[in-house]
């Protein structure tokens, strides 16, 4: 089956968190993370069909979702799940809060590696407790851990979780199985607990020759010793429908974000996210490998134009996620200041990259590239005008 990821879909004036934030028109939002494509077919005939019941009451969620959710992740990523670790929610942030709820208290550390999505830093000050940095390592272009320092933060007793980014956003990383290995040891080693944030494993691309390896399927220590936050929203765009799942194969944390989940009341989901999850799963597959195909196209169109024309802004590597990360300090301005002037300038609405942290990000820039090509081409074109007018004249 072909699908058209080129069509123009208008989204302005459809209650578009992206879209209808602006109240110009000619605003092009590459910000907030959705995109700009339908869903996949089979995703629309089964919310269709139980549209047309029309009856949307309360909603037991069936065995064919925990079914569907543990076939994907088997034939997917090569992790068999049990459907009894399985928690449902109404998404990947209400499920974070709920897992630092239930498995600190008040003043403890969270361990973040920073640059990372901010919403990491919101759920960890609304639960009271402390953020605790190991920050990324930015070298020849990418990105990797500082071991020595995460292993110092872990050795804290005080400091209980960490919520690692796997794929990352937004630089883009797709962690190592060695990697993954070396943080799973520290934190078994110091009684750390890692909070997994997979949302966004299904979107790796084959051209990097390497797959997402979920955290918690490297052995069973770390099975038990971890908690897995995931979700079809990235991979098929339904963020609106509100549907998550949590991994936690431990009895004893599973009942604790059980009870967290209740205890924040976000612990039933719609009958619309229902079907969608269990279209999205067991039928959407074929939509979902082409899609990748098309935003591994529009990255590589990126880091194209880039080179061609503003070759002095490194973009990084995208190993996953439709999230490009791009390098600035050329430019010798804040982030958010090229942020601001691009979107005053040129009505082009990019994520600037000291929301993600603090230490030695605030020069990049994140794109979302989830658009059709004439989008994406449409916004690097403003883009290249706003940086050859911002080093010929400045800022004013």
């Amino acid at each position: 089956m072909s699908f058209d990821f080129d069509e123009i879909i208008i989204r302005r004036n459809s209650n578009s968190y992206k879209w209808d934030t602006a109240e110009d028109e000619d605003v092009l939002p590459m910000w907030v993370a959705d995109m700009d494509f339908r869903t996949a077919p089979t995703i629309i005939d089964a919310l269709v069909k139980r549209a047309e019941h029309g009856v949307f009451g309360y909603t037991k969620v069936p065995q064919t979702y925990y079914d569907a959710v543990i076939t994907w992740f088997e034939k997917r990523h090569g992790f068999l799940l049990d459907s009894k670790w399985l928690l449902y929610t109404t998404g990947v942030v209400p499920a974070l809060s709920a897992v630092i709820r239930a498995l600190t208290v008040p003043g403890n550390g969270v361990i973040v590696q920073d640059p990372v999505y901010n919403c990491f830093f919101s759920s960890i000050r609304n639960n009271g407790c402390r953020i605790i940095s190991n920050n990324l390592i930015y070298a020849d272009n990418t990105y990797s851990i500082d071991f020595l320092d995460l292993e110092e933060k872990a050795k804290d007793p005080d400091n209980k979780l960490l919520l690692l980014c796997s794929p990352h956003n937004p630089v883009g990383r797709l962690w190592t199985k060695e990697e993954l290995t070396r943080i799973g040891e520290i934190c078994l080693k110091y009684n750390v607990v890692v909070v997994s944030d997979e949302i966004h494993c299904d979107l790796v691309y084959e051209q990097t020759g390497r797959k997402h390896i979920p955290f918690a399927s490297i052995n069973e220590s770390f099975l038990l010793n971890s908690v897995t936050c995931t979700a079809p929203s990235k991979t098929f765009n339904l963020a609106g429908l509100q549907v998550a799942n949590i991994l936690a194969a431990d009895e004893k944390i599973r009942g604790a974000i059980n009870q967290a989940l209740n205890t924040n009341e976000v612990c039933e989901i719609s009958p619309f996210a229902v079907e969608a999850l269990i279209a999205a799963y067991n039928t959407g597959g074929e939509w979902l490998d082409e899609l990748k195909k098309y935003l591994y196209g529009n990255y590589t169109y990126l880091k194209s134009f880039f080179e061609q024309h503003l070759p002095e802004f490194p973009v990084l590597p995208m190993e996953a996620t439709y999230l490009a990360w791009v390098d600035c300090s050329a430019l010798g301005l804040s982030s958010e200041l090229i942020a601001k002037s691009l979107l005053e300038r040129e009505n082009l609405w990019i994520n600037h990259g000291s929301i993600y942290g603090s230490t030695g990000i605030n020069h990049f820039i994140r794109i979302n590239i989830a658009c059709p090509r004439f989008s994406l081409t449409e916004a690097l074109t403003r883009m290249k005008q706003f940086f050859i007018d911002i080093k010929e004249g400045g800022i004013n």
